[in-house]
């Protein structure tokens, strides 16, 4: 047999202990792949304060993310809101009180929120803080916040068991799509180590132009005697546009047995590479408060800070192929659409 011949043999019949080898390279290569997953990320429209009190489609959708990121191993909850913000440029605060409140909220019952024991997750700070200053943004600890209900009314829903180990990062009064896109994109790395990360905000969130009589006089959040007006609804197609992009080909009802509705996913085919994920996702989202309808939709920015957040976690290069899923929405006050997207998945 010549030397080619020989080696060729050799190569298609390797021996045990290059299999033995082989094997190895592949469980290690399988090991790292499931290690670097990275987490999915939620956007919330948190609402008003009757979401914590009153069962809804989004209360249900946030119940079930709770349940996969805990069946998933979750060890850290990183939240931006859409209630606290700083004024110090290029900064953001980082939630450090190791024993805080929650602010007292309208319209719902005491007893639904006020024995839940918050858990703030001081151990995670300087990983957070660290990833910060990297990028180049600054960020102080405030060692008296007490929790607002953009966050603690959603950690209630998901986690009605218990609290995970939380971190709250505030916005920043500039309210600059860019920079709270690069606070997202500084902390995207920690994604892959436990971490579920949710921005809470509005998709539509118009104070001024709700309807409040039914919610003042009958104690009714999600009455709806009128439809909500075509700016609130065209600025509302325009946010699941962005995350639910090409949705009209993948969009189905669920079964029955799933109370929130139905879902919408995002078209494989909806960008080069599939997905809604991706720098494209960063130019869309900060396009968004440009739109001729967003003044309508958001008479002031701090609930679409959220937004920007979540872009850029989700915004890297590879987040290409990434799915985006609109799992609920419900309307309140006539006007305000509570849209929950998730973008990214456990699997």
């Amino acid at each position: 047999m010549g030397l080619f011949n020989h080696l060729t043999n050799n190569s298609q019949n390797p021996t045990p202990q290059q299999n033995s080898h082989n094997e190895k390279n592949g469980d290690d290569q399988a090991a790292t792949a499931k290690k670097n997953l990275l987490t999915p990320v939620h956007l919330f429209s948190h609402g008003s304060t009757m979401m914590l009190g009153e069962e809804s489609a989004s209360a249900s959708y946030w119940a079930k993310c709770g349940r996969e990121a805990l069946a998933n191993g979750v060890e850290h909850v990183v939240m931006m809101g859409a209630h606290w913000a700083t004024s110090l440029p290029n900064t953001v605060l980082i939630s450090a009180n190791p024993t805080p409140s929650k602010s007292p909220v309208a319209f719902v019952a005491p007893h639904k929120y006020k024995s839940y024991a918050l858990n703030p997750d001081m151990a995670f700070i300087p990983a957070i803080q660290s990833h910060l200053s990297r990028a180049g943004i600054a960020s102080k600890l405030d060692h008296h916040f007490d929790w607002i209900h953009d966050t603690y009314l959603v950690l209630i829903r998901m986690f009605p068991s218990g609290c995970p180990p939380t971190t709250i990062i505030s916005a920043n009064y500039a309210y600059d799509p860019h920079f709270h896109v690069s606070v997202g994109a500084a902390l995207r790395p920690l994604r892959s180590d436990k971490t579920l990360f949710i921005g809470s905000g509005g998709s539509v969130h118009n104070l001024y132009r709700n309807v409040w009589g039914p919610m003042l006089q009958h104690r009714d959040n999600f009455a709806q005697p009128t439809p909500p007006e075509p700016w609130a609804l065209d600025f509302r197609q325009e946010v699941i546009d962005t995350f639910c992009a090409g949705y009209e080909q993948e969009s189905s009802p669920l079964p029955k047995s799933i109370p929130y509705g139905r879902e919408i996913r995002s078209s494989s085919r909806a960008a080069p590479g599939g997905g809604v994920g991706g720098p494209l996702l960063r130019r869309k989202a900060t396009s968004l408060m440009k739109h001729p309808k967003y003044r309508d939709a958001h008479a002031t920015d701090d609930h679409f800070m959220a937004t920007m957040f979540v872009a850029g976690l989700c915004g890297s290069v590879e987040d290409v192929g990434v799915e985006g899923v609109l799992g609920a929405e419900d309307w309140e006050l006539t006007n305000m659409c509570n849209s929950q997207f998730t973008l990214g998945g456990w699997d």
